[in-house]
């Protein structure tokens, strides 16, 4: 059965976000933009790991990335996080009831 669009599109935020290592870069981004180099540092993987894992974030819309000479330099779109939240709510039919269910 093939998945909606909009489904998919949640399932591709949250997969990126369910790694260990794509959250510590995440939140090293948070900080401020770094190199690959300086990411490589901060969670101890390989250059093909790191790389592959900007990757998967940047597929997500997470975080975007440019050249700078020979460096590859990073940054976070915390925008991304917002826009998903009302995406999501809308594919899984939460926003228009525009309420939860109490708790007891």
């Amino acid at each position: 059965m093939d998945q909606p669009d909009e489904l998919r599109d949640v399932r591709l935020f949250h997969k990126a976000l369910a790694d260990v290592n794509r959250l510590r870069i995440v939140q090293r981004l948070a900080e401020g933009d770094a190199s690959v180099t300086e990411l490589i540092e901060h969670v101890g993987l390989s250059q093909p790991l790191v790389s592959w894992h900007l990757g998967r974030l940047r597929a997500a819309g997470i975080v975007e990335t440019r050249r700078n000479g020979r460096e590859t330099v990073c940054r976070l779109l915390p925008e991304a996080f917002d826009a998903f939240a009302t995406r999501e709510r809308l594919a899984l039919g939460l926003a228009a009831s525009g309420q939860g269910r109490a708790s007891s």
